[in-house]
């Protein structure tokens, strides 16, 4: 996790020395023309090796430092100077090893489009189809899979009935999501007792079987849960669904369709900040959020800070989220970090 970073000379003027809050979120805020924006760029292209985009930079050396103890010093030059410190020792990496420290996802304040190649695209539109995909895949490989015997624990009767019926609440919440498995006929699952000492092998080799698919699929039904349950808390006398076609829909309370494109702005920023968060950023990364109050109301932006923290501990993610919004920080000031100058040159 990263704990903290060093600037020197950004802009050839600011100095700056930043702890990050010790919980899944630091919130980090300052007065405009400070560098917030492009720090926040900066940490993110270094994470993953955009040297380009670093070069571009006017700053002398940035230190990144983690939550093992070690630090990533880089020094801006041409080419740049990329070394690892630990245990009060330094040495010099590559591009490739630089990047493989730590998965980062960086939403920068310009969301609304995304670049692929020399073309910007919508990026709700981008997203959902996207989101289509996923939905698409994981419902069309419902085949269960056969499990080698070999190297699998061993249970008795009690532990594979207990097992079976954790293994179905997990499926039927996956279903929620509308995927649901190729289950074979004549057999009951979870199984009763009776049926387990009838049949032993048969409804062990079904239960690793359905294990590996819930493995599989559980994340991707749970990121479409989450997402769904979230935008549809924020939003008024409408909602989000997916339909029969495994597409992203909106409809009026009334029941009347709404195309998604005819989203207000606030309401297309929602869709696409929590989308990126819940299916393209991974487990255990660095999330750098710059500027979520873009577009959304006083309410909503209260409500942002809270439901970050949510995403943040159901994916074991650090996020550090860069506002001009004391109430996006609302009643978390303990985990805000404002961006001062350390050293006028």
């Amino acid at each position: 996790m990263l704990t903290g970073f060093s600037i020197y000379s950004l802009f050839g003027e600011y100095n700056y020395d930043i702890g990050l809050s010790s919980g899944n979120v630091t919130f980090l805020h300052s007065l405009n023309g400070y560098g917030k924006s492009t720090i926040m760029k900066l940490i993110s292209d270094i994470l993953k090796g955009n040297i380009d985009e670093v070069k571009s930079i006017n700053f002398e050396r940035m230190d990144l430092r983690f939550s093992d103890g070690s630090a990533l010093i880089l020094e801006n030059g041409d080419p740049p100077l990329i070394q690892m410190q630990k245990n009060e020792l330094e040495e010099e990496i590559t591009v490739e090893e630089m990047k493989e420290i730590i998965d980062v996802l960086y939403i920068p304040p310009e969301r609304v489009f995304i670049r692929s190649g020399d073309e910007f695209l919508p990026a709700l539109e981008t997203y959902t189809n996207c989101l289509t995909g996923r939905l698409r895949e994981a419902k069309e490989n419902n085949t269960l899979v056969g499990i080698p015997r070999e190297g699998r624990k061993e249970l008795n009767d009690a532990e594979l009935e207990f097992w079976s019926r954790d293994l179905k609440a997990k499926l039927d919440f996956i279903k929620r999501a509308g995927i649901e498995p190729n289950m074979p006929a004549g057999y009951r699952f979870p199984p009763p007792r009776f049926e387990i000492m009838k049949h032993r092998q048969d409804y062990e080799d079904l239960a690793f079987s359905v294990e590996e698919y819930v493995n599989r699929n559980y994340e991707t039904a749970e990121s479409a849960i989450v997402f769904l349950d979230i935008v549809n808390d924020f939003l008024v006398n409408k909602s989000v669904y997916i339909n029969e076609r495994n597409i992203l829909s909106a409809r009026m309370d009334n029941g009347s369709a709404l195309p998604i494109e005819k989203l207000s702005s606030g309401e297309r920023q929602i869709l696409i900040m929590f989308y990126l968060l819940l299916f393209e950023a991974k487990n255990g990364s660095l999330i750098i959020i710059d500027e979520p109050e873009i577009s959304l109301h006083v309410g909503w932006q209260q409500r942002l800070g809270k439901t970050f923290s949510d995403i943040a501990k159901l994916r074991d993610m650090h996020m550090i989220v860069a506002t001009h919004s004391p109430q996006v920080i609302h009643d978390s000031w303990d985990m805000s970090v404002e961006l001062k100058v350390e050293n006028d040159k």
